[in-house]
């Protein structure tokens, strides 16, 4: 009798559609903290490796300034910054705005290399327009 041929009903799987599920940026996961109470999310620049003059600064000293900068980048406010009409008559920034704040305030953390820093809202000592150029002195 030669080979018998095979009658098994072999079963298709089920087809399924994909559905593309956009998300809105403001939905996509980050990594970056969300400011509670009267606190400040702030990004800090980039600190140049090379002097004016195009020497090669050393690893120790770009750490020191990006450490120690005055200047920020406000990415977030917590829920009640500048709200105590007591202590504000307005808010000193908005999300957005280069700030000059105190060297070495609030909590410092790293994501990735990059330093970020929480601040209190009253931390802000000015606004600017240009923040290049910019040191601690």
């Amino acid at each position: 009798m030669g080979d018998a041929p095979n009658f098994a009903v072999r079963k298709k799987k089920p087809s399924v559609k994909k559905k593309k599920v956009e998300v809105k940026a403001e939905e996509k996961p980050t990594q970056l903290p969300v400011p509670t109470g009267y606190k400040l999310l702030i990004g800090l620049p980039d600190v140049s490796e090379k002097t004016e003059g195009g020497i090669l600064k050393s690893a120790d000293t770009v750490r020191t300034e990006q450490v120690g900068s005055v200047v920020g980048f406000v990415l977030d406010m917590g829920p009640d910054a500048y709200k105590d009409t007591k202590r504000f008559s307005q808010p000193y920034c908005k999300i957005g705005d280069f700030i000059i704040m105190r060297s070495y305030s609030g909590t410092r953390l790293s994501i990735y290399g990059k330093e970020f820093r929480i601040i209190n809202d009253d931390s802000v000592e000015a606004v600017v327009n240009d923040p290049r150029g910019i040191a601690k002195v």
